[in-house]
């Protein structure tokens, strides 16, 4: 939920698990660490709330202020690492992502659908990052990236109307907004075996990416090779990244096989 979302309520929470939520949601990114008057803003919570609430996640290690600035604790971090999205299939598909980068040399990506947008899992950079490009724990609209795309073409057609019923956003000049055209687009990924995007959630950055399978046959992520246009190139990069996505299904569908 957004901060403007939790402004225009006119309750607050009201469980402690709630409004510790509730500031909790309030660091992303680009807000790493807020003052009490930015985690009151961005929360939506009363003033005296969150210097008690917050007050107790510090005793709890959920939160860390250093200075008069509160930011997210390396507890919480500790426990996300045993996210099954993280531990499971960051692992099995790390190695893959590695090779990856090493025969393409641009940015490349792990992600799995979150609702309607897709959830950076993983990301190699190298040393030249690219800071239009979300980290590790970001998220992207699903329609206009080929992580989305590729994922999206192997989900059931309820997930794609979700998607379109959210709203397909105009990102750049070449974002694709019709879901006419949208759904064309996913119906030609599996006969070509990778996702192109083309410019549509950055200018000069394009995409391609292919789809991760489970054990049981259901997409469970994509990876992708993420950079300039001119070094993203279907006809170069398309069949790289759709090995490197074969691979990555037999290695992830043998482990999740092995652990039950």
């Amino acid at each position: 939920m957004s901060p403007s979302d939790r402004d225009s309520q006119s309750t607050e929470p009201s469980g402690s698990l709630e409004r510790a939520a509730a500031i909790l949601d309030a660091f992303d990114f680009s807000h790493r660490e807020l003052g009490l008057a930015e985690l009151v803003r961005r929360s939506g919570l009363p003033r005296s709330t969150v210097h008690r609430t917050a007050g107790r996640m510090i005793e709890l290690g959920w939160l860390d202020k250093p200075g008069d600035r509160y930011r997210i604790s390396t507890g919480l971090f500790k426990l996300s690492s045993l996210v099954p999205v993280r531990h499971e299939l960051r692992e099995a598909v790390l190695p893959f992502l590695q090779d990856l980068y090493a025969a393409a040399r641009v940015t490349v990506q792990l992600g799995v659908l979150d609702g309607t947008q897709v959830l950076v899992v993983e990301k190699i950079t190298g040393h030249r990052p690219m800071p239009m490009l979300d980290q590790v724990g970001g998220m992207i609209p699903a329609h206009c990236s080929g992580l989305g795309r590729a994922i999206l073409a192997f989900s059931a057609a309820s997930t794609v109307d979700a998607v379109i019923a959210a709203g397909l956003a105009r990102r750049t000049p070449r974002t694709i907004t019709s879901p006419t055209a949208l759904r064309r687009e996913l119906a030609a990924i599996p006969d070509q075996g990778w996702a192109y995007d083309r410019e549509e959630g950055n200018v000069g950055i394009s995409c391609i990416a292919a789809p991760i399978f489970s054990a049981g046959g259901d997409v469970a992520a994509a990876l992708s090779v993420t950079g300039p246009s001119a070094a993203v190139r279907p006809d170069r990069i398309g069949p790289a990244v759709r090995m490197a996505a074969a691979a990555a299904t037999r290695a992830y569908s043998t482990r999740r096989w092995e652990s039950h």
